[in-house]
């Protein structure tokens, strides 16, 4: 087998190894020794689909929009290391500072991972930065912090999940220090979201657009990962989405527009002084993989009773993990109540929020209507322009824009709990567009706070 081959020679030898029987591959792999055997494990080219490798041609930024399992982290990382060998400063910014260091840079596809020995990076954790063997360096932001982007310079850049980022500002100072060497560039991994910045940046005349699916990718991913989550998501929007990464327009009659939430979005420290904050719980029945996620939004009011969304902490917990996330939110924020749902709990659902906040003022509510009836005040406040995001909160946004009149759990593979919080929330605090829950527990009076 010659290694020196071009790449569509490799790719041609790739696909005959792997229509060999196990034992086969295994003697052949065996017969080129070691060092071969070894190179080529870090040999991209041999591995990567075509649409993996750097597009040629003048684009400045190269935009995968592809599924779970596409192979988005190999491909970024992958183009980081080839780009580090020319070029000195090659930084990369992940949607979180866990995310770049847990799947960028240590993950299983991610830049330790596919370099050799003779190339891999030394990590300097605790500087956020690595340092190549031939002197170039990569500095490693978060799409969290937007400000530390302001000023830094970069040659090339590798931007992971934008669509999940917080903050779109962060996009911005990225591009601002895109300006070193002959030819800056970035590529940009992602599942679609309809996110104003990604549209943009799809639409920008310098961009190379990549489009794939996780389907793509069958031969290399775990079979239960398609017995399992293939079955339950596939057809449904959300596995239209995150599977075959369609960028999903907003939903016929849905009760939230993206363009809405886009239009009286507030960037992070911008919202002003604010009177009233709440936490609001949908708890989940059970804490199993198949559960439905609680629910578990943080919102406000300020002196001119506008609404803000500060937080969306859902997801899936045990009782005492959903407590201790409500909790935290509580006093994060300095919040004045928790509203929670007691269909599912009962007095049970106080007792646990109690045990983390004994003091706490908790208001128990019953869904004595359907989702639909209660969520429609809420809506119509967001049509009127009186309530704003603080930031992104894309899986709660998701939910907003997907959730119809006739909306069907079974159909769209999961419960909205993110957008029952949400109402919940905003119910608590304008008590005029619905009837108001009875209180319960010690009151006081809130105090007004910046935030």
């Amino acid at each position: 087998m010659n290694v020196n081959a071009s790449p569509e020679q490799k790719r041609a030898m790739l696909a005959k190894l792997r229509s060999l029987p196990p034992e086969e591959q295994g003697k052949i792999l065996s017969a080129l020794g070691p060092r071969v055997s070894q190179e080529m494990a870090h040999d991209w080219e041999f591995w990567a689909r075509p649409e993996q490798i750097i597009p040629e041609g003048d684009w400045s930024y190269w935009v995968i929009l592809a599924g779970r399992g596409f192979g988005k982290t190999r491909t970024g990382a992958e183009t980081t290391r080839v780009w580090s060998r020319t070029n000195r400063y090659v930084n990369i910014i992940g949607a979180t500072s866990d995310d770049a260091k847990d799947i960028m840079v240590e993950g299983e596809s991610g830049i330790l991972a596919v370099c050799p020995p003779d190339e891999r990076p030394y990590y300097k954790k605790h500087e956020r930065k690595l340092l190549w063997p031939n002197g170039a360096v990569t500095l490693i932001f978060t799409a969290d912090e937007p400000e530390r982007l302001r000023g830094k310079q970069h040659m090339k850049l590798w931007a992971d999940e934008m669509a999940a980022w917080r903050y779109p500002e962060a996009w911005d100072q990225a591009k601002f220090g895109l300006r070193l060497g002959k030819r800056p560039q970035a590529v940009v991994t992602t599942t679609p979201r309809p996110t104003k910045t990604l549209r943009q940046l799809i639409n920008d005349e310098h961009s190379f657009v990549t489009k794939g699916s996780t389907y793509d990718n069958k031969d290399n991913l775990a079979e239960n990962f398609f017995t399992e989550i293939i079955t339950r998501y596939e057809g449904t929007r959300l596995g239209r989405q995150e599977l075959n990464a369609e960028m999903l327009d907003d939903t016929p009659g849905a009760l939230w527009r993206k363009e809405i939430l886009d239009e009286h979005r507030v960037p992070r420290g911008e919202a002003p002084t604010l009177r009233r904050i709440v936490v609001a719980v949908d708890p989940a029945v059970s804490n199993e993989e198949s559960s439905d996620e609680t629910g578990i939004v943080v919102a406000a009011t300020d002196e001119k009773n506008h609404g803000y969304v500060l937080e969306d902490a859902s997801g899936r917990y045990d009782p005492d993990g959903w407590a201790k996330r409500v909790a935290s939110m509580y006093h994060k924020y300095e919040a004045d109540c928790v509203v929670a749902e007691k269909n599912q709990g009962g007095q049970m659902v106080e007792h646990v929020i109690r045990s983390k906040l004994p003091n706490a003022r908790v208001n128990l509510v019953s869904a004595s209507r359907g989702k639909v009836t209660r969520a429609e005040p809420t809506s119509a406040m967001y049509e009127q322009g009186r309530i704003s995001h603080v930031g992104r909160f894309d899986e709660l946004e998701d939910q907003m824009v997907a959730f119809t009149s006739d909306f069907d759990r079974k159909s769209q593979g999961y419960s909205p709990d993110r957008v029952d919080a949400l109402v919940w929330a905003f119910t608590e605090l304008f008590p005029q567009i619905v009837k108001r829950a009875k209180s319960r527990g010690p009151k006081r009076q809130p105090k007004a706070r910046f935030f």
